[in-house]
């Protein structure tokens, strides 16, 4: 029933294993380290052709600092910022408290709401991107932070109360009954009961919402524009001139933008392990 673990299979099998997980996981890694070496090219390779070869001088620091120093690039990370955190404590404080409601409560049309909240996950968001953004001018939200950050929360609330409500209904509900025969209220079972239990599984879906948002292209170019509430996602392409492409300067702006993400999974590598196992074993 469970495949067998390499360590009891053939010594063919282990050698065959030995040699292609370090070659798949090259060729994985392959486009990464293709951005991170143009990224330490000059211009002038490219205009000659040099796109797979040695570069013709290493200029590390000079195209990281142009990033910095000489483009808008700390501006569109600040946008990023401003519009990943609010939205990332808007979906999971949303999802949170659906999640409690759905998983705890029985009523009538429960599964109907639940299954509402899935479903929205699968309509294709391409199919959304003209009434998104008629609605959005209708609204005075075009170009604003502030729209991005609530059309981002509207879009990733039904996944996070997917996430929220499945770990939810894997608490005792023991606990739940004891509380409120104590006479406990709803909110504070919620918020002193339920919210320090499922902490790792915030967690998890914390750096899973931060990194989505954080990476988002498509919403970044169709519900904003200029550098004043732009995300960097959208701002890497401002390297691109009218009739030439600064790939180095893109492949550099892209290793900065990937920086943040990469950071919040190490440091909350433990709780966002620890969420996505939570339940696992009981």
């Amino acid at each position: 029933m469970f495949p067998t673990p390499i360590q009891h299979r053939g010594r063919g099998t282990q050698i065959s294993y030995k040699i292609m997980l370090p070659v798949l996981c090259i060729g994985w890694l392959l486009p990464l380290i293709s951005v991170a070496v143009f990224s330490i090219k000059p211009g002038a390779d490219f205009t000659v052709g040099n796109y797979w070869g040695v570069p013709g001088s290493f200029e590390l620091m000079e195209n990281y600092g142009r990033v910095f120093l000489a483009s808008d690039m700390p501006r569109y990370l600040l946008n990023s910022l401003l519009v990943t955190v609010p939205t990332v404590i808007g979906a999971v404080a949303l999802s949170c408290m659906t999640g409690f409601a759905l998983g705890v409560y029985k009523f009538k049309g429960n599964l109907l709401i639940f299954f509402m909240f899935i479903a929205g996950n699968f309509v294709p968001f391409q199919i959304l991107l003209v009434p998104v953004r008629d609605l959005s001018f209708d609204m005075g939200l075009y170009n604003t932070k502030t729209g991005l950050v609530l059309f981002h929360i509207a879009f990733q609330t039904g996944f996070c109360t997917f996430f929220m409500r499945n770990f939810i209904r894997t608490l005792p509900r023991e606990l739940i009954e004891a509380a409120r025969v104590e006479g406990v209220a709803e909110w504070r079972i919620f918020w002193f009961i339920v919210i320090p239990l499922v902490k790792p599984a915030i967690a998890a879906l914390s750096v899973l919402i931060f990194t989505f948002i954080w990476n988002d292209y498509f919403w970044a170019i169709v519900l904003t524009q200029g550098v004043e509430h732009a995300p960097v996602t959208a701002g890497i392409t401002s390297f691109n001139g009218q009739y030439r492409a600064a790939y180095n300067m893109m492949s550099a702006g892209s290793i900065v933008a990937a920086l943040p993400p990469v950071l919040m999974f190490f440091m909350m590598q433990r709780h966002f392990i620890a969420g996505l196992t939570l339940g696992a074993v009981k």
